[in-house]
């Protein structure tokens, strides 16, 4: 069970957004006290996702919130957007593949990232992601 604190949410519509929701990502991950490595871990996955969210669903939404599990705190960041979908997920999510328009980290990349990874999605309906960082 997590229970929420704190929660910012963040339109994705430029590129100047993105850039919004690496700032509002590191402030949560400085707030619940993530090492250095685990921010930029979880600042890199959460760029190339809010990127995706852009560039592949034309654009959505960021959440981003600060979780407790009653023993430690977290970062949970949700990623949605009413694009296209995903149509092959085993695929988007293989090792080394890209395609070509993103930072190059892919969904893979993000996903070894973080601690927690979860991806819905269906073709013509959009895709939901959701990461979760938690403090050492």
């Amino acid at each position: 069970m997590t229970d929420p604190g704190r929660t910012d949410e963040q339109v994705i519509r430029a590129d100047e957004d993105v850039v919004r929701v690496r700032q509002l990502v590191r402030a949560y991950a400085l707030q619940v006290k993530l090492s250095l490595v685990d921010q930029t871990k979880l600042v890199t996955a959460t760029s190339e996702l809010a990127r995706n969210t852009l560039i592949y669903g034309g654009g959505g939404t960021a959440r981003v919130e600060e979780i407790t599990d009653g023993r430690r705190k977290g970062v949970r960041a949700h990623f949605h957007d009413d694009g296209p979908g995903i149509p092959d997920v085993t695929v988007a999510l293989a090792d080394g593949w890209s395609s070509g328009k993103g930072m190059g980290l892919g969904l893979g990349g993000a996903k070894r990232l973080v601690d927690q990874f979860d991806l819905d999605t269906e073709v013509g309906r959009g895709t939901d992601i959701t990461v979760v960082k938690w403090a050492r």
